[in-house]
């Protein structure tokens, strides 16, 4: 399959950020896939919870669907919110016309805060009449922070993008999630905020900064208060997030590209492929070469 091909994911919005397309689009995009979308409801919702839906009208879903389906052509749709009959009758349609190579599910029925997203009379029109379409149906998990089950089926909807087949994806997709770094918090204080504009900043220069300094300056704050932050919200240093994200970044590479290590130092911004071996080595306990054989 082509990696570039656009996955188009099929799910409500949510304002957090924390799941729904928002989470979809930055977290697909994050793992090198390309997104495409179709909202199907919105949500008035924070960190609190959500307050109100307004679920949009089975045509409009119709339309996004059809006009992502038949311009960009996407052979793996990823599927989310689906909470009216006729929704999830009028995707069910195009699905079973269009037939792409992959369909990825996984029911959430309930929210992180504990509000229900589906009613009984809506999920036993999916088990009706999408099941029967996927390839892969993720089990719902209720355990883990908000937007868990959401970053494993983006990471399956990558993979298979890349030509992987359904088990060998999953396996491969919690290996990747069990890599990843420390994830965003929802707070609403100045240390989240601050911790937060941390992430973002890491993610922007990981590959050519992995001084602490560095970040500070770029936040405005000194490197022990930025470390004070981090080890009280995420309990661990800015070096260990920082150098976290470069290894995840590291094992992406060495187990979905054919690059050599002089090349991944190269992109990474280590001086040498000595380097990044003896880097590697002290995060995962094992040499590069080791870890792309296992």
């Amino acid at each position: 399959m082509n990696p570039t091909r656009a996955i188009l994911t099929i799910t409500g919005s949510d304002g957090t950020g924390g799941s729904g397309v928002q989470a979809d689009i930055r977290f697909i995009s994050r793992l090198g896939g390309v997104a495409a979308s179709a909202i199907t409801s919105i949500t008035v919702q924070n960190t609190l919870g959500i307050q109100e839906f307004y679920d949009l009208p089975a045509s409009i879903v119709r339309q996004q669907v059809e006009a992502i389906i038949n311009d960009l052509q996407p052979q793996v749709v990823k599927l989310g919110l689906l909470r009216r009959i006729d929704v999830v009758e009028a995707v069910a349609e195009v699905l079973s016309h269009y037939r792409p190579r992959h369909v990825i599910y996984a029911p959430v029925k309930e929210s992180a805060h504990g509000e229900r997203l589906l009613s009984p009379q809506v999920y036993e029109a999916i088990e009706r009449l999408i099941l029967p379409l996927c390839t892969v149906v993720l089990e719902a998990r209720q355990e883990g922070p908000h937007g868990t089950a959401n970053q494993l089926s983006s990471v399956v909807a990558v993979l298979l993008n890349r030509g992987e087949q359904p088990d060998e994806a999953i396996r491969h997709a919690h290996e990747l999630l069990a890599d990843l770094p420390v994830g965003y918090v929802e707070s609403m204080g100045r240390s989240g905020e601050l911790y937060n504009q941390f992430l973002d900043a890491v993610e922007r220069f990981y590959y050519r900064y992995a001084d602490v300094a560095f970040y500070a300056e770029q936040l405005n704050v000194s490197s022990p208060y930025l470390g004070q932050v981090t080890r009280r919200i995420a309990g661990r240093s800015p070096k260990a997030i920082i150098d976290e994200r470069i290894t995840a970044e590291i094992v992406s590479l060495l187990t979905t590209t054919a690059y050599p290590l002089k090349e991944i130092a190269h992109r990474l911004g280590f001086s040498s492929q000595a380097h990044l071996s003896r880097f590697f080595k002290k995060q995962k306990g094992i040499s590069p070469l080791q870890y792309r054989q296992k």
